[in-house]
Order: C-alpha cells, then sequence, then structure tokens
C-alpha cells in the first residue's frame, strides 16, 4: 500500500510540474503578445517622415526578421503590421517603390515584400531595382489573383517567392515563417566552412560537422594525408574530409609491402559492395609497411583517420622535391574550406553523396565497378 502511495505522490508531482511549465510557458507568450500589442499602438503614434512620408515603423525587442512592406493600399499595410507584429517581427511599411528604395539603402531588412500593381513604380521595377541596390535582402511579392503569373516573372528577377491577397492571418504568418526559415538555411549555406587542425587522435571525438586537418600532415589534392616519421618513412592514408563524404565502406586494400609506385599510381582503394575508389599516392617510393589491422577492421579508416586508421609507409625517393606539390597548416585549412564549400553546393545535405561523383569532383577518375 506504501508502495501505491509512493507511486501516486510522483505520478502527481509529474503532473503538476507539467501543469506549472504549460501554464507559465502560456502566461509568457500572453505576455510578449500583450507587450507587442503595446509596442503596435505606441509606434504608430509616432512620426518616422522624415525617413520617407508614409512610413509607419513596429520595432519588437529580438524580432524574428526585420520587414520593409511596400503597398499603395494602406489597409494592406496595416493587416501586415498587425498580424507580423504580433507574431513578433519588426515591420516598416511605405506606400510607394521609391520610399521604400530610399529605406533599403539606409536600413538593414531580410526581407521586402512588394505589390504589383502600384501607380508610378510598380513591383517589377521595385524587384529589379532591390535585388540590384540589396541583393542581401529576399524580396518577395504580394499579388492578387489576375498578377500570379506577373508574381513568377518576377522571381527571374531576383524574387524569392509571393503571397496571394487577401491573406488570413495565419497564412501570412506561416509564409512569413516560411521564408525565415529558408533564408537561415541559406545563410547558414553560404558561412565559411570551419575547419581545425587538431591532433590525430582528436579527429575520432570530432563531430560529423567538424572538418578536421591533422597537424603536422601534408594534404594531396586527391585527399590523402601524409606525416614525415622520425626514422623517414612517411605514414599515409584517407583524409577527415574524404571519409566523411564516403561513409562507411566495407574493405580497404592495401598494396604489398615492397612496391615500387610513383606519385598519382593508385595507392589503396576502398570498397563498398560493387563501388571502389582507388586513392593516388602522394609520393614515389617504395611501400615499407601496411596497416595490416585493416584488413579485418576496415572502419578503423572512417573512426581514425589519422592515427589508428593510416594505411601505408612510404619510403621516400625524393621527399623534398614532391613536398611541394603538398598542402601543410594554414594552406590545407584554406583549401579544405573551398572543398566544403564545393561540396556543399553540388549535394543535397539531406542525402549521400554519390561516389562517382565525389571521384569525378575531388579525384582523378579511377573508380571501377568489381
Amino acid at each position: 500500500m506504501t508502495g501505491i502511495l509512493f507511486v501516486l505522490m510522483i505520478v502527481c508531482f509529474v503532473l503538476l510540474d507539467v501543469a506549472v511549465r504549460t501554464i507559465g510557458r502560456r502566461m509568457a507568450e500572453k505576455r510578449a503578445k500583450a507587450e507587442r500589442e503595446a509596442v503596435l499602438t505606441t509606434s504608430l503614434r509616432l512620426d518616422f517622415t522624415h525617413e520617407a512620408p508614409s512610413l509607419r515603423r513596429v520595432e519588437v525587442p529580438h524580432p524574428l526578421a526585420r520587414i520593409l512592406a511596400v503597398d499603395d493600399e494602406p489597409v494592406v499595410l496595416d493587416s501586415f503590421r498587425r498580424i507580423l507584429v504580433l507574431e513578433g517581427f519588426s515591420v516598416d511599411t511605405v506606400e510607394t517603390g521609391p520610399e521604400a528604395l530610399g529605406l533599403l539603402q539606409r536600413n538593414d531588412y531580410d526581407f521586402l515584400f512588394t505589390d504589383l500593381k502600384m501607380p508610378g513604380m510598380d513591383g517589377i521595377e521595385v524587384v529589379k531595382a532591390a535585388h540590384h541596390l540589396r541583393p542581401d535582402v529576399d524580396v518577395s511579392v504580394i499579388t492578387g489573383f489576375g498578377t500570379i503569373d506577373s508574381a513568377v516573372e518576377t522571381m527571374q528577377h531576383g524574387a524569392v517567392d509571393y503571397v496571394q491577397k487577401p491573406f488570413t492571418p495565419d497564412e501570412l504568418t506561416a509564409f512569413a515563417k516560411r521564408l525565415v526559415i529558408k533564408r537561415q538555411a541559406r545563410l547558414e549555406a553560404q558561412r565559411l566552412p570551419s575547419v581545425r587542425v587538431v591532433l590525430p587522435a582528436a579527429a575520432e571525438v570530432a563531430g560529423a560537422s567538424d572538418w578536421c586537418v591533422a597537424g603536422g600532415a601534408f594534404f594531396s589534392p586527391a585527399h590523402v594525408w601524409a606525416r614525415i616519421e622520425p626514422g623517414g618513412h612517411v605514414r599515409v592514408g584517407l583524409d577527415d574530409f574524404a571519409r566523411k563524404v564516403l561513409g562507411s565502406f566495407d574493405r580497404i586494400v592495401l598494396p604489398e609491402p615492397g612496391l615500387a609506385l610513383r606519385r598519382g599510381d593508385p595507392l589503396f582503394s576502398v570498397q563498398s559492395g560493387a563501388r571502389t575508389i582507388r586513392f593516388p599516392s602522394p609520393l614515389t617510393g617504395e611501400i615499407a609497411r601496411v596497416n595490416t589491422a585493416l584488413d579485418g577492421e576496415p572502419s578503423r579508416v572512417s573512426q581514425s583517420p589519422y592515427d589508428r586508421g593510416w594505411t601505408c609507409l612510404i619510403q621516400p625517393m625524393d621527399l623534398a622535391g614532391e613536398l611541394k606539390s603538398l598542402r601543410i597548416g594554414r594552406p590545407a585549412v584554406e583549401w579544405y574550406q573551398e572543398e566544403i564549400a564545393k561540396l556543399r553546393k553540388m549535394s543535397d545535405p539531406a542525402k549521400p553523396v554519390e561516389w562517382e561523383a565525389f571521384e569525378h569532383e575531388f579525384l582523378a577518375p579511377t573508380t571501377v565497378t568489381v
């Protein structure tokens, strides 16, 4: 009986905690909405005619985005302000295209919403000018049923999307939030990739989004690293970029010890099912030793590319001369950033890169089917 009471007490405490958190969240949302309503009322009383004659501005703390809307119908602009401000957006509205373009040049906005049918300067002209003046601002078109074809045409001039009026508050809110998500994804993709120089073993614990260059290692254009050992041999292996792009593989095919090869000759290959990619040697020399542990555990290459996943030891023949073709330190980091940027442009982040595409873009054409 005591045990049952104890369990019931725990359940009651959990339910009470959930209820308190839910009520607190709803109260916070209600309070935030009330604050935005107060800001909306106060801001509309302020005079911004020194910036633009018809400008109405409503700024909220920590906005989801800053929006500039232009439409010759005040009732539409009033809807924009009242709907979007309550959802957490800062909104400026004007009634003419020239006013909007003037504000674009003086203020930072994330989005410009422009009507198509306006006297003087129409929406298509606004889209063209805005794309020229501020290509960093995402332009969306406000269109009626009869101008959808024209709205689609504006996308050829730099507009990213359009919203059809009349719209409901939910439709406009969903549209604006969708634009924010798209913009954030695009800006994230455009950011310079983050590449770190790490100790060889540190790559084992790096996250999937952390790109690692091993300190003290040289890198070939074919994504094979090389590290000079105290005895004069050069230890080589598959780099972090290649192992991340290719994912898992079934087998590592290593060369025979004693094999003489020239720089660019096939050195080792990775296999997954019927797919094989051969990686070329970064140096001319003779195979002194291979990592036989990879025969039974090829996953070492994926788990520890710069340490336990090394593939071969090479006795180099022209080390001083051939090191000039490899990258180390800052040049290696900058090259990695270029390779990652190229990878982002050619692939869908939600899908793995095809091995054939990887080979075509980043290696000499050596893929074969077995």
